[in-house]
């Protein structure tokens, strides 16, 4: 079995680490200066062995030195540094920088852990090397406030990066929410705009296709025949020109924006399919105002009922019967009886996208929809949408 755990990339200190790393150095370098020097005035400290001095020295510098490595191992340097902090008084500006470095890389727990030992630490070393100028408690309780100031900084710097990192990832995520919402309102005006092209469209040509077949059909058909089709050819498709026009207006304008129709050109509609040799019959047994939404939805309702008569039953007879009223809703029923012996045209066979789309517009008017074949081989389209007072 082939080991294919990559190796683990050495870090890389970036330019500003450099300069972070370079200071840190120097300032606890300068610290254990400080504490090896003594202030003119100020009563001489205990004599110590030359070999501890000598010791305390070199682990000094070499705390400094550690702290070049302490972003890798952050928990043990600091560590160690603390525990020699408590028997060697010049490491302790290594200490300090380790310390906040411990509480910048790990979590808020593990820093008041070492915390807490850098205190005790602190207590044995003002035991082991008390100054004779200041009080035991004094210079305890200076080191403590010195340890859990940097301490705090360094907590702090850590959620203040944390925070920026949320505040970035939220940004990126609301940037892809963004683009996500742009490409769902893009998707919902295509559908608009399919949707549109077929309702009004899909009317305007099965009418063209009506007549086109009745002259295809009765070409010893009288003259008067001949030119009334030829006129509403004429009309459909100049008709169909404005709707098109209008349909594509969707691509400039909001889809509220655009002319829709209403209940009211119900009987324009009807007329249209009578003009075109459909026999419909409309019963509206409804009581009161329609909704203007709900009275869109209707229109749209029949008119592909309509559409699909033409294609599928050309010369069925329709029948359309509208009931209901305020609080208990508008039922449309549409029910076409089988395909009759008009040979100007045969069924045409559809893809049920119409259909589909009624239906998709249907449950967007949190209504219901049903259809299908009758038992004397027509076929019933029936729909409820609700009405509220």
């Amino acid at each position: 079995m082939n080991d294919t755990t990559s190796p683990r990339q050495p870090y890389r200190r970036s330019a500003r680490d450099w300069v972070v790393d370079s200071l840190m150095f120097v300032i606890a370098l300068g610290f254990g200066l400080l504490g090896a020097i003594s202030v003119p005035g100020d009563p001489p400290p205990p004599p110590k062995p030359e070999l501890f001095t000598i010791a305390d020295q070199l682990i000094a510098l070499a705390g400094c030195a550690a702290l070049w490595w302490r972003r890798r191992w952050p928990f043990g340097i600091a560590v160690t540094l603390v525990v020699l902090s408590a028997f060697f008084p010049l490491v302790g500006g290594a200490m300090l920088a380790a310390l906040f470095s411990l509480c910048v890389h790990r979590p808020p727990k593990v820093g008041l852990c070492v915390l807490g030992l850098s205190f005790l630490a602190s207590l044995v070393n003002v035991v082991l090397h008390p100054e004779p100028h200041a009080p035991f408690l004094v210079m305890f309780l200076l080191s403590a406030v010195f340890q859990g100031a940097v301490a705090g900084w360094g907590i702090s710097v850590q959620h203040r990066r944390q925070l920026f990192a949320s505040l970035r990832e939220r940004a990126v995520h609301a940037e892809a929410e963004a683009r996500l919402r742009a490409e769902q309102a893009q998707h919902q005006v295509r559908e608009s705009i399919a949707r549109e092209i077929h309702d009004v469209l899909g009317h305007r040509l099965s009418l063209l296709s009506v007549h086109a077949g009745a002259l295809e059909y009765r070409p010893e058909a009288p003259a008067e025949e001949v030119a009334r089709s030829a006129k509403v050819i004429r009309e459909s498709a100049h008709q169909a020109l404005q709707d098109l026009r209008e349909v594509i207006g969707v691509l400039r304008a909001p889809v509220g924006e655009l002319p829709q129709p209403t209940l009211a050109d119900l009987a324009e509609l009807v007329a249209e399919a009578r003009d075109a040799g459909v026999g419909v019959e409309c019963a509206e047994e409804y009581l009161g105002p329609v909704p203007e939404r709900t009275g869109r939805t209707v229109y749209r309702i029949v008119q592909e009922a309509l559409t699909n008569t033409r294609k599928h039953a050309p010369g069925a007879d329709t029948s359309i019967r509208l009931s209901g009223g305020a609080g208990e809703g508008l039922t449309v029923e549409v029910v076409n009886g089988p395909t009759g012996d008009d040979p100007r045209t045969a069924p045409s066979k559809g893809e049920g996208r119409g259909l589909v789309g009624l239906a998709e517009r249907v449950s967007l008017a949190s209504g219901r929809l049903e259809y299908g074949p009758t038992d004397d081989g027509g076929w019933r389209l029936t729909a409820w949408l609700p009405w509220s007072a």
